[in-house]
């Protein structure tokens, strides 16, 4: 699901009913369907049982279909399953029956950006940080950077990145774009700051090591570049960053 590396989905917490709008008390039992076919749709998907997840919850929507979680998870389940026509429906359904809702603002936003559509996910982004009830605003504003970032937009993309700071100065999905944006930039002694502290919080990967690789390459510590090229062999060796290509300039 994740196209983009980086973006993050704020995927239904437990308590699943409290990421919707009450219903009416005439409406109570539906809502308990829904609520409880959800969570148990929920488990079978954790379980790795999608037919039996896709069944309770197409069910919590029959019995429901204004109850957003459900239509949430329906969405991420069908992405997972690689149906992605369907999934973004349900993101959007999902918006359309809960549009204030930071997490679900935030879902759209990544579901459009992992789909290369990068100037619509934006707008879902700011709409997740507005929320005032919405927890991880760093997140979203993360998720706003990297898709900037993606994009080809730096300026932008080290905004929103700026802006995530501002909640959580160690967020790992901000410090390792940052890094990029600033080596993008030519600015490598600032590159290297971003990905020593995010170094510091996140494990190493793929895209961390080969940045790596790039950065004390470009500042001619050679030594420490072939540490970075060496561990990115022993991890991905058959990674595209590998061999010829971890040196690769961008």
């Amino acid at each position: 699901m994740r196209a983009i590396p980086g973006l993050l989905f704020l995927t239904l917490l437990l308590a699943v009913a409290a990421c919707s709008s009450s219903p009416q008390p005439a409406d109570n039992e539906k809502r308990k369907a829904a609520e409880t076919n959800t969570a148990l749709g929920r488990q079978y998907m954790d379980r790795g049982q999608y037919e039996i997840a896709l069944e309770k919850l197409k069910r919590a929507v029959a019995y429901d279909n204004t109850y957003a979680p459900a239509h949430t998870l329906l969405a991420i389940l069908y992405e997972t399953i690689g149906q992605r026509d369907e999934a973004e429906r349900e993101y959007r359904k999902a918006l359309r029956y809960d549009p204030g809702d930071g997490e679900v603002n935030n879902n759209l936003g990544a579901f459009l950006c992992a789909s290369g559509q990068a100037a619509e996910a934006e707008q879902y982004f700011v709409a997740a940080v507005q929320d005032p009830f919405y927890q991880t605003p760093a997140i979203a504003l993360s998720n706003a950077g990297s898709c900037a970032l993606a994009a080809g937009d730096l300026d932008k993309a080290e905004s929103f990145l700026r802006q995530s700071f501002e909640y959580d100065d160690k967020l790992g999905s901000s410090l390792l774009p940052m890094a990029e944006v600033s080596y993008r930039k030519g600015e490598f002694l600032r590159a290297r700051a971003f990905l020593q502290r995010y170094e510091a919080v996140g494990p190493m990967n793929e895209e961390s090591l080969s940045l790596g690789y790039q950065i004390e390459h470009r500042l001619g510590d050679e030594e420490a570049a072939n540490r970075y090229r060496a561990e990115l062999l022993e991890r991905y060796p058959d990674s595209a960053r590998t061999g010829a290509n971890a040196g690769r300039e961008q």
